[in-house]
């Protein structure tokens, strides 16, 4: 691998709370978060494997391979941005290790202990990867895989950043993937993968790739780390990375992430005892195949519930704001929420332990 140089790191929000510095991670307090239905840019988490950097996007470029035929064709940033229709998508962005520190309280995972703030929404636009692959005329028969790759930066675990989607998601008209290029109607910023970046609506952040400068169709995912040896959940009994290591390529890799609430903030109202209340905030994410269509919470430990307002919701792929008024509780107190979706789905009182510290959504959970 190569070595890695933060000597170029670029400035971040001071809104953010630090959690790694090389490689720069950093995440905002999930009560900050909620104050907005589009997360502004100094409120998104940061989440890197290696340095930021910053692209020149007048020689940037995306090359596609068709692994089969060992074909290759070439667009510069300039022909996508001017070529393709621009598309827009509203869609939340969410690391895979979201609340990894509830679950570090557990049994020690491995990983960097996230709170709940590595997640937002946002207007993301570019170009429809299904447009560009088809204008490719890149022979797509037969294959399943479609690799994403950058090779700008060095990683931790590897000589580039990989991911790979299965070839229906990326093809898919309602799929709405994007090789996207703006955020909240500004240009990305490094942060955020400049000049060019994948966007996966409903799938965990891991795969979507930022700066990335390659894409592969190919019969098998991708070979990367990040791919094939991260990002999975594992069966409880495995404890260490030496106890991973023969069983990585048995379980899936992560695409979308479990339905999930998270109680953001709990504001006392009232100035007397007769008329002490909370006003409860919080959001909510969905699995990819159905919406969150309500959000319950409990004082009791979930021996009654009270419905709450949904504040926030747009499109299929957004996250869902929620808000909540409990009148006439005790001075000190605990409060849980749980989300369910169109489907029926309910979040679970508890999560799984995994060593990796991924995916887990035990009810939100919440003192005042």
């Amino acid at each position: 691998m190569l070595a890695m140089d933060y000597s170029r790191e670029v400035p971040h929000s001071q809104q953010l709370i630090i959690q790694g510095k090389q490689p720069f991670n950093a995440e905002p307090s999930a009560a900050s978060l909620v104050q907005f239905n589009i997360t502004p840019e100094d409120l998104i988490y940061c989440r890197n494997h290696g340095p930021v950097e910053e692209v020149d996007t007048e020689t940037s470029s995306l090359e596609i391979h068709d692994e089969k035929s060992a074909n290759t064709v070439k667009f510069t940033f300039k022909e996508l941005q001017a070529d393709f229709p621009r598309h827009e998508v509203i869609a939340v962005l969410q690391c895979a290790g979201n609340r990894r520190k509830e679950m570090n309280e557990l049994k020690k995972v491995h990983g960097i202990l996230w709170n709940d703030g590595v997640v937002c929404n946002a207007k993301w636009a570019g170009v429809r990867l299904r447009d560009v692959l088809l204008r490719s005329g890149i022979n797509t028969q037969g294959a399943l895989h479609v690799h994403f790759e950058s090779h700008i930066t060095p990683c931790e675990d590897d000589s580039y950043y990989g991911a790979s989607i299965p070839l229906e998601k990326a093809m898919s008209e309602d799929g709405e993937v994007l090789l996207a290029y703006e955020m909240n109607d500004e240009p990305l910023s490094p942060d955020r993968g400049a000049p060019l970046r994948l966007v996966i609506p409903g799938y965990c952040g891991a795969r979507w790739v930022k700066w990335v400068d390659t894409l592969r169709i190919s019969q098998v995912e991708s070979p990367n780390y990040y791919q094939a040896r991260d990002y999975k959940i594992l069966p409880p009994e495995v404890e260490t990375k030496e106890a991973a290591s023969s069983l990585w390529a048995k379980y899936p890799s992560i695409t979308s992430l479990p339905i999930n609430s998270v109680i953001a903030s709990i504001t006392p109202r009232g100035l007397n005892n007769d008329s002490r209340s909370i006003l409860v905030k919080g959001y909510a994410t969905s699995h990819i195949s159905a919406q969150v269509s309500r959000i319950d919470i409990t004082i009791d430990g979930g021996k009654t519930w009270q419905p709450t307002r949904i504040t926030y919701q747009e499109g299929k792929w957004s996250w869902t704001l929620w808000e909540a008024t409990v009148e006439d509780v005790e001075e000190h107190g605990e409060v849980y929420s749980k989300a369910t979706d169109e489907r029926g789905v309910c979040q679970e009182m508890s999560g799984v332990w995994n060593m990796r510290g991924v995916a887990y959504n035990p009810w939100g959970h919440g003192k005042w």
